[in-house]
C-alpha cells in the first residue's frame, strides 16, 4: 500500500473534512482537545473559508472548520513551512472565527468559544519539549480562567513526537503517529487498525482510492512544498555567505528577494503544467503578487480550467488589494 501524506493541505482536507470524515474528525478532536474522552458526540464540518466581515480585512483559508455539538467552533490548520508572521496569522484566524459569529442583529451573548488547532511540521516553541501546547485566557498571577470561554490555541509540533509504534497507548499518540508516519508505511499497523476511525483515515489516505485528478493535485502540492523547502535552505546558505562578505542585513535581504523570485517561478511552472504556455502579460501580473498572494494562487491553481479562470482570479485579487 501507498498512503498519501496527511501533512499536505490536499491530503489533510481529504482525510479530515470530506463527506465521510465525520467519525474521523470526532475521534481526532476528542484525542487532541479532550485527552481521548468521548466528549464530542457529533459535529458539523463547514466551509473553512473565512471571508472578512469588515471592508478591507484579509481573507483566511483554513484546512478544516467544524461546529461541535456544544456550539464550539474548531478551526484546524496543518502547516509544513514556517512562514513569516505565522504565529500572528494563527491568532488572527482564531479572532476572526470568534468575531465573525457576531452578524448583524445578534448580541454578544450568542458568541460561542473558538478552539484553534495548529499542527506544525517544524518546532515553534524552542523553550519546551511538549508535543502539545495549549494557550487560553488566564489571570497571570493566580492562573484562574477568564469568566467565560473565548479562544483557545492548541499547537501540535510533529518534530517533537518520537514515540515508536510499540509505545502508542493513548489515542492522541496514535493520531499524531498517523499524521507524521503514514506516508512511510506500507501497511496499516495492527495496533492502529483496531481503532476504527484511524482505520477509516488510512482507507481514505490509500493512494489507490484516489482519482487521477486527486493524484495530480497531491503531486502539485508536494512539488510546491519541496521547491519552497529547497528555496528556504538556499536562502539561509546565501544569506550567511553574503552576510560574511557584505553584512548580514544585505545578505538576508537579497536572499529574501531571491526567495520571492523562486516562488514566482514555481507558481508559473505549476500554471503552465495545468494551462499551457502563459502570455508574458499574465506572467508580469503574477510577478507583482506578494508572497501571501502567491501562496493563495498556488492553492487555486488546480481549480482553474482555462487561462480565463486565471485572469479572473488575478483581477479579483487586484480588486481586493485596492481595499487592503
Amino acid at each position: 500500500m501507498t498512503f498519501i501524506d496527511p501533512r499536505t493541505d490536499f491530503a489533510f482536507k481529504k482525510i479530515f473534512a470530506s463527506a465521510s470524515s465525520k467519525p474521523i474528525l470526532i475521534s481526532f478532536l476528542n484525542a487532541i482537545i479532550y485527552q481521548g474522552n468521548p466528549t464530542i458526540q457529533d459535529l458539523q464540518i463547514i466551509d473553512p473559508y473565512q471571508a472578512g466581515e469588515v471592508l478591507g480585512s484579509k481573507d483566511s483559508y483554513l484546512d478544516v472548520k467544524a461546529t461541535l455539538d456544544n456550539g464550539t467552533i474548531v478551526i484546524i490548520e496543518m502547516q509544513v513551512l514556517n512562514v513569516k508572521a505565522f504565529e500572528k496569522r494563527i491568532a488572527y484566524n482564531a479572532a476572526k472565527a470568534y468575531g465573525n459569529q457576531l452578524t448583524r442583529g445578534k448580541g454578544y451573548v450568542n458568541l460561542d468559544p473558538v478552539i484553534a488547532i495548529t499542527i506544525t511540521d517544524f518546532i515553534l516553541f524552542e523553550n519546551t519539549n511538549k508535543v502539545i501546547s495549549r494557550f487560553s485566557f488566564r489571570e497571570e498571577e493566580e492562573h484562574f480562567d477568564y469568566i467565560c470561554p473565548t479562544m483557545t490555541l492548541i499547537f501540535v509540533e510533529l518534530p517533537k513526537f518520537h514515540k515508536s509504534l510499540d509505545e502508542l497507548e493513548l489515542l492522541v499518540d496514535k493520531w499524531i503517529y498517523f499524521i507524521k508516519e503514514a506516508p512511510s508505511l506500507e501497511m496499516i499497523p495492527e495496533s492502529l487498525e483496531t481503532t476504527t476511525p484511524i482505520q477509516q483515515a488510512f482507507d481514505i489516505a490509500n493512494a489507490v482510492n484516489l482519482s487521477r485528478k486527486e493524484l495530480d493535485q497531491l503531486e502539485a502540492q508536494v512539488f510546491y512544498l519541496q521547491d519552497q523547502q529547497r528555496s528556504r535552505e538556499e536562502i539561509l546558505e546565501t544569506g550567511l555567505e553574503r552576510g560574511l562578505e557584505q553584512g548580514l542585513q544585505q545578505g538576508l535581504q537579497q536572499g529574501l528577494q531571491q526567495s520571492l523570485q523562486r516562488q514566482i517561478n514555481t507558481v508559473i511552472r505549476l500554471l503552465e503544467r495545468k494551462l499551457g504556455t502563459l502570455d508574458e502579460s499574465i506572467k508580469s501580473r503574477i510577478a507583482q503578487l506578494s508572497s501571501d498572494r502567491l501562496d493563495n494562487l498556488t492553492e487555486a491553481v488546480l481549480d482553474f480550467n482555462s487561462a480565463d479562470d486565471l485572469v479572473n482570479w488575478l483581477q479579483e485579487m487586484g480588486d481586493r488589494s485596492s481595499f487592503s
